[in-house]
């Protein structure tokens, strides 16, 4: 009897346990992630506000378009427009003179809520429970990265400033008009690749180095669209000038030489000519007064690649 009432119970369990499965695998719906398009914008810490504007509006030929104050009056932020959807986001207040630059990166999403939801069903640390008001009527939400970068994701909206602002402050003295990666230090590439590759979709784009048998950049486009993001290799212990190296956006221009003919004529000071980098494309560096590398550079290479093919 009771060797029989045990082979019921188990029969039971077992008949419980296969309705449980089946019931989570048949109500449960893959969350798939939408498309991320592109570099929304780059968030950069600055010492002095009325020095970044010198540089990023009369020098670089960006408008500052919109912004935040805080509650006493004074700049909580403020973004300088390099076209409808890109802008350089500047934070006032530099903790000290050997803080970060880097303040944050941003992607765009089509579905800020869908790709909140996709992430926390990937297990993504620090995921919040909903998406927030991201300034100017937009949605988003942030995430720090494997090397604690401070990562945001924006979905444009209607009512949004870069909705309302569409075609104004885009002036003609821009020195580009799309910024094409953001730059980060990246300590374990394979960490990198499980999140921005593995996860968000990031499609490898071409990786270099210094020398031949070293990898000390990695190129990660977008899954739904051109821009990049690269990963800054081999950093130890840098020096906040070499941070602002590493920690860096870069603007597209087809022609670098006409930019360094046009900064020479703006006033700028102490600019390298351009030069051919290990991607093979003329690139042009610039240095904004917090020593923050904006980096011109051509879309084509004029040499063949060091290291490894750029995929198309």
């Amino acid at each position: 009897m009771k060797l029989a009432l045990r082979a019921g119970l188990l029969f039971f369990l077992a008949t419980a346990s296969l309705f449980v499965v089946h019931a989570q695998t048949s109500t449960g719906k893959e969350i798939k992630r939408p498309p991320i398009v592109g570099v929304s914008h780059i968030g950069l810490n600055v010492a002095d506000l009325e020095a970044a504007r010198a540089f990023y509006e009369l020098m670089l030929g960006f408008d500052e378009a919109y912004g935040t104050n805080n509650p006493d009056g004074s700049v909580k932020f403020t973004d300088f427009k390099v076209n409808d959807h890109q802008y350089v986001q500047i934070f006032p207040g530099l903790a000290s003179p050997t803080a970060d630059r880097l303040n944050h990166i941003c992607f765009e999403t089509t579905d800020a809520e869908q790709l909140r939801a996709y992430l926390a069903s990937k297990r993504v640390e620090g995921v919040p429970a909903k998406v927030g008001e991201m300034g100017g009527g937009n949605l988003g939400f942030e995430v720090r990265d494997p090397d604690g970068h401070l990562v945001e994701f924006v979905e444009y909206r209607p009512g949004g400033w870069e909705t309302q602002d569409a075609g104004k402050h885009l002036g003609a003295r821009r020195i580009s008009e799309r910024i094409i990666h953001v730059g980060v230090t990246v300590k374990d590439r394979e960490a990198a690749d499980r999140f921005y590759k593995d996860i968000l979709g990031f499609k490898l784009q071409w990786h270099g180095g210094m020398k031949e048998t070293e990898t000390d950049w990695v190129a990660m486009r977008v899954p739904d669209g051109h821009d990049w993001l690269e990963y800054m290799l081999n950093v130890h212990d840098p020096s906040p000038r070499t941070l602002g190296v590493m920690h860096h956006f870069s603007l597209g221009r087809a022609s670098v030489n006409d930019s360094y003919q046009e900064v020479l004529k703006r006033g700028m000071k102490n600019v390298e000519p351009p030069k051919i980098g290990r991607d093979g494309k003329w690139q042009l560096n610039l240095y904004d007064p917090d020593l923050t590398r904006v980096e011109l550079m051509e879309p084509t290479p004029v040499e063949k690649p060091c290291c490894s093919p750029i995929l198309p």
